[in-house]
């Protein structure tokens, strides 16, 4: 089965889940419709659908894995608003669409990702069935995404814009910023299906693999691709002068790693069964174009 057909066979229910995810109890006009403009924009959704085949790779069968998917695309999304604000990265595009706060203005941009990233964890807390899980469920992606995960690497990242080209730093703003969100979302497609210690061990190792190449390609691609293919705007690593791997190793080095980081990933679940479209999803990790 390709990719296409993987998350096809997904997507329907994804983002019916995604629809329904979104508050319109008491929630102010402009707040939801901006909520929804930025959630529903689109694109392979590849962190809930890691969420979901990770599920299903650990044996589990059934929807539970879609309210934790919802959660993490929240997060996601809402990471993604608030990094293109002026204060960030200052973006105009973003999934080929302009940015939140283009549309809607800063402060609208702003509510909206605490808006997302706090709804994120409602939904963990109130439709997880069992609420041993769901705490874990929240520990786990509360850890990815703040100081010690993506909040942290979103600092780091600021920090070194114009530093020395250190490559040990430069892997560590990936793996916080990028990596740990992707990490978390196989452990807990993997905690959703109650998965035994080796299989969570597996999806970990997965994770991190993939999480830290899918950073090098997007470095890649911000340096070769054009807004049309890429979504959002490129060559704002080089005008900010971002700490990146590929500043520090090259094209040429950055793709080896991510080569070998792709390889690695595939060695660690090949003996759980159901795991080929994590395989594919690694696949396209490196090859995307966007």
């Amino acid at each position: 089965m390709s990719l296409d057909e993987a998350l096809d066979r997904i997507r329907p229910a994804l983002d019916r889940a995604l629809e329904r995810s979104l508050p319109n109890d008491g929630t102010p006009a402009p707040l939801g419709e901006a909520m929804r403009y930025c959630l529903l924009a689109g694109g392979k959704r590849i962190r809930p659908a890691i969420v979901g085949f990770a599920f299903e790779a650990a044996g589990g069968s059934g929807d539970a894995w879609l309210v934790p998917a919802v959660a993490v695309e929240m997060v996601h999304t809402y990471s993604l608003v608030h990094d293109d604000l002026p204060a960030m990265d200052d973006d105009d595009l973003r999934r080929g669409r302009p940015t939140c706060h283009r549309v809607y203005g800063e402060a609208v941009a702003i509510l909206v990702g605490d808006a997302l990233l706090t709804r994120a964890f409602e939904i963990l807390g109130a439709e997880v069935d069992d609420p041993a899980l769901g705490g874990r469920l929240v520990a786990e992606l509360a850890g990815a995404a703040g100081a010690a995960g993506m909040v942290g690497g979103q600092v780091l990242d600021l920090a070194a814009e114009g530093a020395p080209r250190d490559r040990s730093e430069a892997e560590r703003i990936a793996r916080l910023k990028t990596a740990a969100l992707i990490r978390a979302s196989a452990r807990m497609g993997a905690l959703a299906a109650g998965a035994t210690v080796d299989a969570l061990s597996a999806l970990t190792a997965y994770g991190e693999s993939v999480g830290l190449a899918f950073q090098l390609a997007d470095d890649m691609l911000d340096l070769s691709s054009t807004a049309a293919e890429l979504g959002k705007t490129p060559g704002k690593d080089v005008e900010s002068a971002k700490l990146t791997v590929s500043s520090v190793v090259g094209p040429d080095g950055a793709r080896s790693l991510a080569t070998e980081l792709i390889e690695r990933a595939k060695v660690a679940i090949r003996d759980l069964p159901g795991g080929g479209p994590l395989a594919e999803i690694a696949d396209f990790v490196l090859a995307r174009r966007r």
